[in-house]
């Protein structure tokens, strides 16, 4: 299968063309203006629809709208951007409706800088506009994974109704890698959406919709929806597992923490220390279940993320006061390097053998 080399931004966009995405709406901001350049050139190509809004909220409003009329729809934006969003994924939410958001995380909070961050990481998995509801949350950290998981994106969303955001970054999004895209899916060929605004063609009216007045219907509205998170929660599960089989200090990591901790930890095992990584994709829903596997081996955890410890919490949760937790961060725009993470390995090893 042939391999090409593509920035991280333009490898996500041809990625959700071949997912069979055919709406793109989207607002520029920095670093992810090539999504939208890209989409500009090539939907009129695949025969799809490419529409510059004039704001963030117009986009995912935009996104709604072919999401009510059947199509596979996304946007893509950058920390405040997704921020202006919050209100419009709600009410998608609210109306069950499918679609795919990608944010290339860039350091906060405000108008912050342009560098990369993972500094919305709690707006993300805890749901960053009213109401009450979850997104699946997917973190890659690989431009391979990016595409990969962007098919798994637009499924995700059809299958629960309910959209689906890719937490990257600006790293993420601005390197370049050699890619494949092993899928190329044709739009028509997708199972057709019976709840779908598509004209009522002599057929029982349909209606979506967000608001009712009512509030013990609002409230079973809302009951269903949670069982449908439930059920996200115990299958859509996503985490990799790096040399934790011997590991007696675990890294929680995720993006592209984790690919620059994998390289930390082989220089620190080969001086003799047994470290491995704990690395979640699906990052809503959390996953614990690793966790609990190494929990007997593991003497120590260490989380390291690109803010002030958002993913924190849930390593917490997930650990349960069974072991000790320590933390290093790098808020507002600059990242690890391997030496800065191997000294918080040998550190933690020192601490330890007092």
């Amino acid at each position: 299968m042939e391999r090409v080399l593509m920035k991280g931004t333009e490898a996500c966009a041809e990625a959700a063309i071949k997912a069979g995405c055919r709406y793109f709406f989207g607002y520029p901001i920095t670093p992810q203006n090539e999504v939208a350049s890209y989409m500009s050139k090539r939907m009129p190509e695949v025969g799809g629809v490419y529409l510059q809004g004039e704001s963030e909220l117009a986009s995912i409003n935009m996104v709604m709208g072919a999401s009510a009329a059947g199509a596979r729809a996304m946007t893509s934006s950058s920390s405040p951007g997704i921020s202006l969003m919050q209100e419009g994924i709600s009410y998608m939410v609210g109306c069950q409706l499918p679609g795919v958001i990608v944010n290339f995380v860039r350091g906060g909070p405000g108008l912050g800088g342009i560098g990369p961050a993972q500094s919305d990481y709690l707006q993300a998995t805890k749901g960053g506009g009213h109401g009450d509801y979850n997104l699946v949350v997917l973190g890659p950290s690989s431009i391979q994974e990016l595409v990969d998981l962007m098919k798994d994106a637009f499924e995700i969303a059809d299958r629960y109704r309910n959209p689906v955001l890719i937490l990257a970054d600006g790293i993420i999004g601005q390197m370049m890698e050699a890619v494949q895209f092993k899928f190329e899916i044709d739009p028509t060929t997708l199972p057709d959406k019976t709840w779908a605004l598509d004209g009522a063609k002599g057929r029982t009216k349909r209606l979506i919709n967000s608001l009712d007045l009512v509030p013990e219907r609002l409230e079973q509205h809302n009951w269903n929806l949670q069982a449908k998170f439930a059920q996200a929660a115990e299958t859509e599960l996503r985490w990799e597992e790096f040399l934790l089989d011997d590991a007696e200090t675990v890294l929680v990591c995720f993006g592209t923490v984790a690919r620059i901790a994998k390289k930390a930890i082989e220089n620190a095992r080969q001086k003799g220390i047994k470290v491995g990584m704990i690395r979640p994709i699906s990052l809503w829903p959390f996953p614990q279940a690793p966790f609990q596997k190494f929990m007997a081996g593991a003497k120590r955890f260490l989380v390291v993320e690109m803010n002030a410890g958002q993913m924190l919490q849930d390593v917490r949760l997930a650990v349960c006061c069974q072991r000790p937790i320590r933390f290093s961060g790098k808020p507002g725009g600059t990242t690890f390097n391997p030496e800065m993470i191997e000294k918080l390995i040998w550190d933690l090893e020192e601490e330890g053998s007092k």
